[in-house]
């Protein structure tokens, strides 16, 4: 009762689907916030997690739990396929993929599409540990919109594409259609991969299994693998992630562990790991249930 007498609503940043909400107490006024044609942009600095980017007051990243969504929709399919050169990423203005995709030197060209320049703008500055690679010169920063990107791109072009969106609201909501996704899988090489943020079980259940019966429509049932990454600062704190492949390897049978055992011994990760790598794609029965249901 002590505490609920002391809590101030001003304090918090609630991100919530109107059922459960994730509450994380930040220190005074936003460090930025500007309103873009798009969204609001947000940066906070909180008690415990460091500083937070938010969008429309959900939880994009924190500086204490990012690393454990960007490296694992980098490193599964980076040690899964054995010849990444060309790579494609939607979204991802944080900055966090980029940072982990320009850790493996084989990699030749990123080609990273952003519809909002201030989420890069508002990373650069004040997320600098997060957004450190947005300079790298293998990358070209595109800021366009990325379903007109693929609609446009020439097929056979890319052997990574990554899916880097927030929650489908807003300018992200058509990155969640099976129109995009056709285009993807157009312009995915023969063997190419696609990884994907795919939203929460829990916290939106109806888009993760929509997205799922989607992928699977478009790569065929046996191609898609939903896989699990715990993010404290993400409501519920479980979500997905979601590899596809256009005839290629299969992220279990493919795994190179070897080659990832050496890589995370160089590499100073906080998450991903060989073990970690297998054990995300076990999933739990219920989350088995949902999406055997939307074959």
């Amino acid at each position: 009762m002590a505490i609920l007498d002391q809590f101030n609503p001003q304090e918090w940043v609630i991100d919530t689907n109107g059922k459960t909400a994730l509450s994380i107490r930040i220190k005074g006024e936003p460090l930025f916030q500007e309103t873009s044609p798009y969204q609001t942009v947000e940066v906070f600095d909180t008690y415990d997690r460091g500083k937070m980017l938010t969008i429309d007051r959900m939880v994009m990243c924190t500086e204490a739990d990012e690393a454990n969504y960007h490296e694992m929709i980098v490193h599964v399919p980076m040690f899964t396929h054995p010849n990444i050169k060309d790579v494609l990423v939607i979204g991802a203005g944080d900055g966090g993929t980029i940072r982990e995709l320009m850790r493996h030197p084989g990699i030749e060209r990123v080609t990273m599409v952003e519809i909002d320049e201030v989420v890069v703008r508002a990373s650069q500055q004040f997320l600098p540990n997060i957004s450190s690679a947005l300079n790298h010169p293998k990358l070209n920063l595109l800021i366009d919109d990325g379903i007109k990107f693929v609609e446009n791109a020439a097929s056979d072009s890319y052997d990574l594409v990554i899916i880097d969106s927030s929650d489908p609201v807003g300018p992200s909501e058509g990155l969640f259609s099976q129109s995009f996704y056709e285009h993807v899988y157009r312009c995915l090489r023969p063997g190419g991969v696609v990884t994907i943020q795919s939203e929460s079980p829990l916290f939106h259940p109806d888009a993760f299994v929509d997205l799922n019966q989607c992928l699977k429509q478009v790569f065929g049932k046996d191609l898609v693998h939903c896989y699990l990454v715990y993010i404290p600062m993400y409501p519920t704190g479980m979500w997905s992630l979601t590899y596809c492949s256009k005839q290629g390897p299969h992220p279990l049978h493919d795994f190179d562990r070897e080659k990832a055992i050496a890589f995370t011994q160089q590499h100073d990760l906080s998450y991903y790991n060989p073990d970690i790598h297998q054990a995300a794609f076990a999933l739990p029965t219920y989350i088995q249930a949902k999406i055997q249901s939307s074959k």
